[in-house]
């Protein structure tokens, strides 16, 4: 289960990827091509990048071109990424559910 607290350090992390002080209030840079949007793609970029470099590592290392602990550290940041990617899209359904819930 992901709490509110891994979230926000996925958040912060996904903040530091793209350039952006998460002590500064994280929305300076929104008029420079940046926001919210750009935050959900670069983490599914990253996330799929990570993926397909573990499935090569994987490869590699069944040719015997690769060694394990390459294989054992680029599966691990695909996950790392992966968790990232699911922690954020259950804070943004959290924040749906409790939207619909306002009274209007």
């Amino acid at each position: 289960m992901i709490t509110a607290l891994s979230a926000a350090n996925a958040y912060a992390n996904a903040q530091k990827a793209i350039g952006v002080d998460p002590g500064l209030g994280g929305g300076q840079d929104v008029a420079s091509g940046g926001g919210f949007g750009e935050i959900l793609k670069s983490a599914m970029t990253d996330a799929m990048k990570a993926s397909k470099h573990a499935e090569s590592q994987m490869a590699a290392q069944v040719q015997g071109k690769a060694e394990l602990v390459d294989v054992v550290t680029s599966i691990s940041a695909a996950q790392s990424s992966l968790e990232t990617v699911l922690a954020v899209r259950d804070q943004v359904i959290g924040a749906y559910q409790e939207i619909m819930r306002m009274p209007i």
